[in-house]
Parts: C-alpha cells; sequence; structure tokens
C-alpha cells in the first residue's frame, strides 16, 4: 500500500519498488522524482537554482496529503496495493495532470545497467487539451497533441524535453536520456531510455508569458543579442578561399546591399579535429579579418567537433579522454571524407584544449563568432549506449551533447572579454540560449514542404526557450538556382526570413553549367552561386528590398530580442501566446506573431497568390497598402511574388518601416 511522510517542505511517497519525492522549486512550480532506487539523486543536469521564493503548504496524513506551493499543488493517495500512489496535479484547484494506472507501477521501471532503469511516467489525457514544444523536427505537428516524439538528436531534429500546455502549465522532463513523449488521445507518456530516476517540474502561470518565464527561471535567459546580429547574414556552400568570400563582400558593398555577416563554411581547414586555416586557399585570414571589418562586416566560421588519427590533435587528445570513446571497440563513430569520431565537449578539459586552438586560429585573427555544426552529434549508428561520454554512458547523458558544444564557445569567448556571444548551432537543449546558441533547422530539403515546416519548427523553438532561432533560406539541398520554381521558393522563403530571429541565406545549390572550377583538386568542393543576384533580375531587385527593410527591422528586432533576455517571451511567437483567451489562435500553425505589434502569414504553397488570415480582435494595418482592418474574423489577402501579408497593429511606431 506504501505510506506517505509528510516533511517541512516536501511529500514522500515509498512504497516497494518505488519511491517519489515531491517539493517545490521556486514560484508555482514543483519538482517531482520517482525511482526504483533508495533514495533519489540531487543530480540537476542543465536545470538552475530556484531563483524565485517558493509558498510550500503541506497538509495530509500517511495516507493521502497534498503540497501546495502557490498556484500549483499535488495529492498523493496512497490507496490499496494494487492501485495506489495516485498522484494527482492541480492548477488553482483545477487537475491538469492525473498518474494513470497501467496494470503495475512497476513494470514502469525496466532494467537496463547498474542503477539504471527504462523509466515512464504516464499521465491520463485531457479533452481538448493542447500541446506545443518538444524542439524542432521536419513534421507537421505544431499542436502536437494525438502525437509521438522521440526525444533524439540528429540532423534536421532537436529534442528539448519541454511542453507547453494549452491548460496553462509547463511540463519539464529533466533527463537527458534518449527517450520518447506521446500526448495521445488516450494518455501522455514521458519515457527515458535509461535513468537513475524520472525528474520532471510541472509549472503554471495564468498566461503563456508567465509560464514560460518561469521556464526561464528553471534553464536559464537568452544572452544579449548583438545589435548586428539583427541584420542580413550571407552565406553559402561553400566559399572555397579568401579571394572568393571577399569578392563577395565587396560586391555586396558595391551595390549598396546592407550585409552584417559572411560564413566561411566547412572545409577551409587543414584537417577535420584541425581548427585552422589551410594556408593555400586562406593565405592571410587576419587581412581578410580586417578588410570585412573596414566593409562593417563580420565574419562567421565554421567549426566541426569531428577529428580522426590524421589530426594533429588527435594523439593528445585521444590520450587524453577528450573524445567520445565506445563502450566496445575503436573509434569510428561518423564516415565523412574518413572515419571520424567527435570531442567529447562534455569534457571540461576538452572544452578548454580545443577553445585553445580556436583562439589561436581564428579568434587572434579577428574572428569572433562561430557556426557549430555537427551539432547534435550525427552518430551513425545511433546507438547511443555503445558511446561514453565524460559523464557516462551515452544511454543516460547523450542528448547534453549540444548544451555543452555551445557552452564551450560561450565560456571561450566570454574568457576572452566578449559580451555579446551569438553561436549558430545544429541543435539544443534546454539551457542552451543561456550561451548564445541561435539554432537552425539542419541540412533541409528546398521544397515547399520543409518551408511550411521550417515555420512550425520555428515557433516550436519559440516554445521551449529558445528565441534565437533561423532556417536556411532556401533550404539546404537541392535547389536549382536555375528553376523558376525555385526561384520562386526562395523569394517566399526570403519574405519569410525578414520576419525570423534571424534573416540567413544558405544553401548547397546545384552546381551550374557555365560555373567556373578554379580549385578543381578540393575535397569538397563549393556549390552553385547562392547571392542574391543570381536567381533573376526582376527576383534580385524583391529580395535587395526585403533586406532593406530587415535593416530597418533592426530596432525592433533587438527590442524584442531584449525582452527575451529579460523575461523569456520569444519575438517569433505563436498567435495564442498574446492572443491565449481567443480558442482560435491555438489552431493557427501558418500564421504568427513577429514581437507583440507585427502578424505574419507566409506564403508556402507554389503558385499562390492569396490566403486566409485570421486577425483577432483590435485594428490591422496591412503593411502593403495600408489598409485598415477590424479583427475577430478571417479575411483573404492577396499577395503577387513580390509582395507578403504582414499586419501591424494599428498605432505602432513599426508601421513606418514598411511605409
Amino acid at each position: 500500500m506504501g505510506k506517505i511522510v509528510l516533511e517541512e517542505k516536501r511529500l514522500v511517497f515509498q512504497r516497494r519498488d518505488e519511491l517519489i519525492v515531491i517539493e517545490p522549486y521556486g514560484e508555482n512550480c514543483l519538482r517531482c522524482r520517482a525511482t526504483r532506487n533508495n533514495f533519489v539523486s540531487d543530480e540537476k543536469w542543465t536545470l538552475l537554482d530556484p531563483v524565485t521564493p517558493d509558498a510550500c503548504k503541506i497538509e495530509g496524513d500517511e495516507s493521502v496529503a497534498t503540497i501546495t506551493n502557490g498556484d500549483i499543488s499535488v495529492k498523493i493517495e496512497a490507496g490499496f496495493p494494487w492501485y495506489g500512489g495516485i498522484v494527482s496535479f492541480y492548477r488553482k484547484d483545477k487537475q491538469i495532470l492525473r498518474r494513470k494506472y497501467e496494470g503495475d507501477y512497476v513494470n514502469n521501471y525496466i532494467h537496463t545497467e547498474g542503477d539504471n532503469y527504462c523509466t515512464k511516467v504516464i499521465f491520463e489525457a485531457n479533452d481538448g487539451e493542447h500541446f506545443y514544444g518538444l524542439g524542432q523536427e521536419t513534421e507537421d505537428a505544431f499542436d502536437r497533441k494525438g502525437s509521438t516524439c522521440n526525444l533524439v538528436h540528429y540532423n534536421t531534429k532537436s529534442a528539448l524535453p519541454f511542453l507547453y500546455s494549452s491548460l496553462g502549465y509547463g511540463f519539464f522532463w529533466n533527463n537527458p536520456s534518449p527517450g520518447r513523449c506521446e500526448t495521445t488521445r488516450n494518455h501522455i507518456l514521458w519515457c527515458s531510455e535509461s535513468c537513475y530516476q524520472a525528474d520532471f517540474l510541472v509549472f503554471v502561470g495564468d498566461t503563456p508569458t508567465d509560464v514560460m518565464k518561469i521556464y526561464a527561471d528553471l534553464t536559464g535567459y537568452a544572452s544579449k543579442f548583438p545589435e548586428w546580429a539583427a541584420g542580413y547574414w550571407q552565406c553559402k556552400l561553400r566559399y572555397e578561399s579568401q579571394d572568393q568570400l571577399l569578392e563577395v563582400a565587396r560586391e555586396y558593398k558595391k551595390r549598396g546591399i546592407p550585409i552584417d555577416a559572411i560564413v566561411i563554411d566547412f572545409f577551409h581547414w587543414t584537417e577535420q579535429g584541425e581548427w585552422k586555416f589551410e594556408p593555400k586557399y586562406w593565405p592571410d585570414p587576419a587581412a581578410m579579418c580586417t578588410e570585412l571589418k573596414e566593409l562593417g562586416i563580420k565574419p562567421i566560421v565554421s567549426v566541426w567537433p569531428t577529428i580522426n588519427p590524421n589530426s594533429e590533435n588527435w594523439e593528445y587528445m585521444n590520450e587524453e579522454n577528450m573524445l567520445v570513446r565506445t563502450e566496445n571497440g575503436q573509434y569510428g563513430t561518423f564516415n565523412f571524407f574518413g572515419q571520424q569520431t567527435f570531442i567529447d565537449t562534455m569534457n571540461p578539459h576538452t572544452r578548454e584544449y580545443v577553445w585553445s586552438k580556436i583562439k589561436e586560429n581564428y579568434y587572434d585573427y579577428g574572428i569572433h563568432s562561430f557556426w557549430l555544426d555537427e551539432a547534435e552529434p550525427e552518430v551513425h549508428p545511433q546507438q547511443f549506449g555503445h558511446l561514453h561520454f565524460y559523464p557516462g554512458n551515452g544511454a543516460q547523458t547523450a542528448m547534453l551533447y549540444p548544451y555543452y558544444y555551445v557552452k564551450m564557445l560561450y565560456d571561450g569567448l566570454t574568457s576572452v572579454g566578449e559580451t555579446e556571444v551569438i553561436s549558430l548551432t545544429r541543435a539544443a537543449y534546454p539551457g542552451s540560449q543561456k550561451y548564445g546558441a541561435a539554432v537552425w533547422n539542419g541540412d533541409i530539403v528546398s521544397d515547399w514542404r520543409a518551408l511550411r515546416q521550417s515555420v512550425t519548427s520555428g515557433l516550436s523553438m519559440a516554445m521551449c526557450g529558445i528565441p534565437w532561432w533561423n532556417s536556411d533560406i532556401g533550404g539546404f539541398l537541392n535547389g536549382d538556382t536555375e528553376s523558376e520554381e525555385f526561384r520562386e521558393l526562395l523569394v517566399r522563403w526570403f519574405q519569410f526570413g525578414l520576419f525570423s530571429p534571424i534573416m540567413r541565406l544558405h544553401g548547397d545549390r546545384k552546381r551550374t553549367k557555365d560555373q567556373p572550377n578554379p580549385h578543381p583538386e578540393l575535397m569538397c568542393k563549393s556549390g552553385g552561386p547562392n547571392e542574391i543576384w543570381c536567381f533573376g533580375e526582376e527576383n534580385y531587385e524583391i529580395l535587395k528590398k526585403l533586406i532593406e527593410t530587415r535593416e530597418r527591422l533592426k530596432p525592433y528586432t533587438v527590442k524584442y530580442m531584449n525582452i527575451a533576455s529579460m523575461t523569456g517571451s520569444p519575438i517569433m511567437r505563436p498567435m495564442f501566446y498574446d492572443f491565449y483567451e481567443d480558442e482560435i489562435c491555438y489552431s493557427l500553425e501558418d500564421q504568427y506573431m513577429y514581437g507583440e505589434d507585427i502578424l505574419f502569414a507566409p506564403i508556402m504553397e507554389q503558385g499562390q497568390t492569396e490566403r486566409q488570415v485570421y486577425l483577432p480582435k483590435g485594428k490591422w494595418i496591412l503593411t502593403k497598402d495600408g489598409t485598415e482592418y477590424e479583427g475577430g474574423k478571417w479575411f483573404v489577402i492577396g499577395a503577387k511574388l513580390n509582395e507578403y501579408i504582414a499586419f501591424v497593429k494599428a498605432g505602432s511606431e513599426v508601421l513606418k518601416v514598411f511605409e
């Protein structure tokens, strides 16, 4: 039957094969840990200490007891031996979660190794509930209700184990083990493939803003956003040499196109695991950075966490256990131009050593921002139990890799005095935002479906506490710059980029027939051209105007990035975020707010020149012609290829940006 113990600031429920501990964790938040072991672990992973006082109150006896912390409470009912340990969560006395009976609670703990178990926590489903979050992936599932999600990172998927519920609560699964989340019609299930304990936090608020602020208290606020990063970023796969890069930078300036950053992508290096320029093609990085600085353009360089025995750093790092090891066998977890393994970013000694190389070979030349590719890391096969990281086996810890990867650059850059750190990264974990992570959604295909999924990916990441987000404008794979369909797609994606937290053009474009090949000996060659004058003269004028609008939009973007750093509220936000009392807004996934004043409805179908838009109550101004609309209903709005659909709240100063 079990017994409830009422302590000063926690409830403890002990029975055969299960221990549950529930305690307050800051304001309006309760932390629950459940294990088959004899005591709970105090390991926090990326969870921060509480920053706000609790208002804890405990009542009851050894059979039924309640713990209350502000507007959230949990009731434990010891019950009968075969149906005991009922745990129910309440927000202002309304039930929001109730542990589900599934035959035998002991089946929620299946032994894996040592003190670790495949652990499940199952709740009953609530009718009419909507869920948002769980990171980004190439799926058409913004509202997660009725879906399942594997909690694992890979290229194009970044899993963050957090959900926001339309019932006014947040749920953070504090387990960095790969696992699964199911939010189906018959249950809500969280599963860790191998962990010491289930560890989750439930917190409540009157509005999405309230809930996301608590989540930021728990995992960290985004760091200070650099003003230049709110402008336009030029990128392609890839500039093969210093001369090519500077030629493009000069051309942008010659044409009078605002540009704030240009990216030096992968294989500019001598070898994977040697974080330095190949001198044959990049003979004078210091001079290159000096010229870019004079042009007002920030250089960003790609670094990879891959390494192989050909690297000059291999022997030392291998012997010092700075690499991801395998539990059985030799190195070799990623075959890309030879067998590679990954540096172990979870090891503080690895982070210090690799930063020393990055500082010497990039930072000291004038490169102060970085692109952290392969951040998942991209291991094949994805058998995380075979990997050994600094804190332990991958089956328990693998999800932490991108968190420590971005921390490596953040700690290094701040140690030399940088105060505004931004790192483009392909994966994230709760807490990555406080280290300047600007996440993008990986190597997606250049098609209309990927554009639609990018919109929902950005909104999902926003609801996971990641306000700095972007996608490859035009998609990454198979873009044909001479195709009319791709040129149309690119314009529509650029319009989406205008209202994305970061506006960055990138992609591996198909090489053109007459494209010069100045470096045929290179192992990894450049794709096709990807500058805005390479997609036809008509499109060039459209894209140039969009970049100019983005430049005028900078102060607005920076304003809301600062708000994100102070409150946890993202700039790219679902419609229900501000209009949470409007039931229609919970079903909208193809339009969103950019800050509090701009509503954007992207065109995401080939040949489409009009679409339906829902305007919440209030007065709205259509930016393209200044027409005023009374909200609270649907409208059909037209948008030719050189037009986009954006509304501004009447009376907002930002309207002048679009005039």
